[in-house]
């Protein structure tokens, strides 16, 4: 089961997923120091659960960003 649907992450305003965002990444971040410093992690898949709730974040994020780029930018060739 995803951590967090795209479904959610379309609905949050920015401020909401930028901060969702640093969440998981220190939450990664968290678990691979606990990797690398030899111990155990009590839930292994959860590293690749945070990696794709990140993804799911950053992807939605371009999308919405390039939606925003093409109704700002003029139509080409109208010479007004």
């Amino acid at each position: 089961m995803p951590i967090i649907r795209v479904k959610e992450i379309r609905e949050m305003s920015p401020e909401e997923r930028a901060k969702k965002l640093n969440e998981f990444r220190t939450e990664l971040l968290r678990l691979k120091t606990m990797i690398k410093a030899g111990g155990t992690v009590e839930n292994p898949a959860r590293i690749r659960e945070l990696r794709k709730a990140i993804a799911r974040i950053l992807t939605i994020e371009n999308e919405q960003r390039r939606e925003a780029k093409k109704t700002k930018t003029p139509e080409e060739g109208r010479g007004d």
